[in-house]
């Protein structure tokens, strides 16, 4: 029994997915967002799945032997919060401890709006996340 992936890149318009984000300040925050991590990563945005905006891609594979692909760094507008997506470096917490408000899970932060985190620090810990992913899943 093979698992299939769920979130996989996609070909819709990334302008016209953020052009649907409201409120309009959810969705000037989106806008700057993509400028930062196309910027910071070098990649142009990708829409992953229905909602994930996606930088960059990876092929990952764990020792229990399931692999699949994902994007570097990202980010996507829930109803309630914006979900910024990382890697789980070691170090992830010295960035997030200078990030500003945010509530964080296991490879996600959410936050309410860009006017609550340092966006110097959002950009330190892009730059750090792919590094670390990319040295940990180095392309073959």
């Amino acid at each position: 029994m093979t698992d299939q992936q769920k979130t996989l890149p996609t070909d819709q318009n990334v302008d016209a997915f953020l052009s649907t984000i409201t409120p309009p300040m959810k969705r000037t925050d989106c806008e700057q967002l993509r400028q930062i991590f196309e910027e910071m990563t070098g990649y142009p945005a990708v829409i992953w799945g229905n909602t994930m905006i996606g930088f960059g891609h990876y092929h990952y594979r764990y020792s229990s032997g399931h692999e699949g692909d994902s994007f570097l760094v990202g980010f996507s507008p829930r109803k309630a919060n914006i979900t910024l997506y990382f890697a789980t470096g070691p170090e992830r917490e010295q960035f997030l401890s200078r990030l500003g408000k945010h509530k964080s899970g296991k490879s996600c932060i959410s936050i309410n709006k860009l006017a609550d985190i340092d966006l110097l620090v959002l950009r330190e810990l892009i730059v750090h996340s792919v590094a670390f992913l990319e040295k940990t899943y180095p392309k073959s």
